[in-house]
């Protein structure tokens, strides 16, 4: 048995490059939605990196050497910036694949789509986070949303762009999520992540949820893997679930039972049994790519300071003053988050933490300390029965395939 087709590494050394870069652009964005994690405002801000220092960033980018980092352009409302279609055309000049996120507001127009796909975009990635507009857009604080973001998913598919679509799971749409699913099955997409939602910006103030519940949400995106190209962000111990379904698939045990699924597992399942999403349409699941905050993931903000996440706002520098290469490489955030014999608590004690880690931002987002262990999982070291088939599969390695660009 091997973890080929369970976890995926990157094909580059970590320690060296990211596999993606997310620079927010802007902050300025129409929506106020519950969970921003750059508390967006609706006016850019002076120190925003302009066109030039924009450009520079590109450049910065493409020194890490060929193929580039995945470079996704993020907000705020990436719209918002006059020159974004120059730039993404800059990065395609540079070797530098660049894809957009935009937000759902009326900036989002078939023009606009069109405009940025003929500039060179390798695609796009969309927010929805509730199957109907009263779930969607009351998370999203503004009426209107739900629909713009539908057509815009539309649009982008007919012009034959990559859409990935990201869900904010929280409170809000626990119960919704088989419904989403759905959506996501009938419109296309190159892949879903579910987004486990950190304590940072407005997100502070949404209910968290608790270890068993992200266990129960953990393992029904694993099941709707056959159905639509599933991942999940800020929820790196789904890598660990992935290692633990498949072992247990090998030797025919019932998951829910070994695994202590709650309620929450059952309902999912069985929505997802209602809507016809458990026909297993896919032959094989998409495996999670092993990337985390400063391993494989830099975040570059409006005004240019870099960070392992956009959730975790600890600074290593700027790319005005440092090149990006060298932050990466050599600072003391980011060669310290690539190291797992520095996590501490569970995380530290974990024989899955060198393939997943935990969420370094949450962890910090609840307790002030990156290296703490991850409050949303409540994994016992040590506790799941096959450690000897467990061993054997880690000790095999991931598989290095790469499958397309996808946001961490």
């Amino acid at each position: 048995m091997s973890t080929a087709q369970v976890i995926r590494r990157q094909r580059h050394d970590a320690q060296d490059r990211p596999f993606i870069v997310i620079w927010e652009s802007t902050r300025a964005c129409p929506l106020a939605c519950r969970h921003c994690r750059a508390e967006a405002v609706p006016d850019r801000d002076p120190r925003e990196l302009d066109t030039a220092a924009a450009q520079d960033l590109l450049r910065q980018v493409a020194a890490f050497g060929r193929p580039a980092p995945l470079f996704v352009i993020t907000g705020g409302d990436p719209f918002q910036r006059p020159d974004l279609n120059d730039l993404v055309a800059y990065g395609r000049e540079a070797g530098v694949r660049v894809a957009v996120s935009p937000s759902g507001t009326p900036t989002l127009t078939e023009e606009r789509l069109r405009a940025v796909h003929a500039a060179g975009a390798a695609g796009l990635s969309l927010s929805l986070d509730g199957s109907t507009a009263e779930i969607h857009d009351a998370f999203r604080g503004v009426p209107g949303v739900y629909r713009w973001t539908l057509d815009a998913w539309d649009t982008a598919r007919a012009l034959g762009m990559k859409v990935q679509i990201n869900t904010t799971v929280a409170r809000h749409n626990l119960h919704d999520l088989p419904d989403i699913v759905r959506l996501v099955a009938e419109h296309g997409a190159m892949l879903w992540s579910a987004f486990f939602l950190v304590p940072t910006g407005r997100g502070r103030d949404l209910g968290a949820l608790t270890p068993g519940e992200t266990e129960d949400v953990l393992n029904f995106v694993h099941d709707v893997g056959l159905t639509v190209p599933a991942k999940t962000t800020e929820a790196h111990h789904f890598r660990r679930v992935c290692l633990q379904r498949r072992i247990l698939a090998e030797t025919g045990e019932d998951h829910a039972a070994v695994l202590g699924l709650g309620p929450l597992y059952r309902e999912l399942r069985a929505r997802a049994a209602a809507l016809g999403l458990d026909s297993g349409e896919r032959r094989v699941r998409r495996p999670p790519l092993d990337v985390n905050a400063g391993r494989g993931f830099v975040f570059v903000s409006h005004t240019g300071s870099v960070h392992p996440s956009g959730f975790l706002p600890l600074g290593a520098g700027n790319v005005r003053e440092t090149p990006l290469t060298e932050i990466y490489r050599t600072s003391g955030l980011f060669t310290g988050l690539r190291d797992a014999d520095r996590l501490g608590g569970r995380c530290g004690a974990c024989e899955f933490r060198r393939v997943c880690g935990g969420s370094r931002s949450r962890a910090y987002g609840v307790t002030g300390d990156p290296y703490a262990e991850e409050p949303w999982c409540g994994y016992r070291p040590g506790s799941f029965p096959h450690q000897r088939e467990l061993a054997a599969l880690l000790a095999a390695g991931p598989s290095s395939a790469p499958i397309g660009p996808e946001t961490p």
